[in-house]
């Protein structure tokens, strides 16, 4: 079958003061696949990033995790897409999103950037916003005077398992989004529901 997706890129903020915050978890997520696949991410200059190609049930993917900030990470995955050929099409874009519960994702293509400046420099960077994305639940403070402080803040005991899981669901049904079989993959996906008491 045909590989739709040849570019995973999980955007985050570099240092360890953003390491492991909830506006990284698509950096942590790119950093557990590529666990998965038995390999890890290195510094590569030329893709203003951590980059590894790994070879995962049958498919070719790069991964690709911006060291840029995060309002300049399009800068990143444009430079790895030019050096490639990779087209908008055949990107996904792994990011935090607070309009989800943590434990929860979803896939989508194309769209707009919803106030997350990750996904607004992307779209500037690519001139399209035709990739796709791996929206990642991290949810909302409640107040959108506190999503700053919120965002870069670390997650709990319990929304750290809640994102490891989902993170494990992800991986799951990565190889049907990859392949092409996006409904699939989205209709696995999207009946997960964190496992709350």
């Amino acid at each position: 079958m045909a590989q739709t997706i040849v570019l995973v890129a999980g955007l985050g903020n570099p240092g360890k003061d953003y390491q492991n915050t909830r506006h990284n978890a698509g950096a942590l997520f790119v950093e557990a696949l590529a666990r998965e696949a038995g390999q890890s991410l290195r510094p590569e200059k030329k893709y203003h990033g951590l980059y590894a190609r790994i070879q995962w049930h049958g498919l070719d993917l790069h991964l690709l995790n911006p060291s840029t900030f995060m309002n300049r990470s399009g800068l990143a995955i444009k430079a790895l897409a030019d050096f490639f050929k990779i087209d908008p099409a055949q990107i996904l874009v792994a990011h935090d999103e607070l309009d989800l519960p943590p434990g929860t994702a979803k896939l989508k293509q194309g769209g707009g950037h919803g106030g997350h400046n990750g996904l607004r420099d992307t779209i500037a960077h690519l001139g399209s916003n035709n990739f796709y994305r791996l929206r990642l639940g991290i949810g909302h403070p409640g107040d959108s005077r506190q999503v700053t402080n919120y965002v870069l803040g670390k997650p709990g005991k319990r929304e750290t398992a809640d994102l490891e899981a989902i993170f494990n669901e992800c991986i799951r049904v990565l190889p049907d989004a990859v392949s092409g079989q996006l409904p699939r993959a989205m209709n696995t996906l999207h009946t997960v529901r964190p496992d709350r008491d």
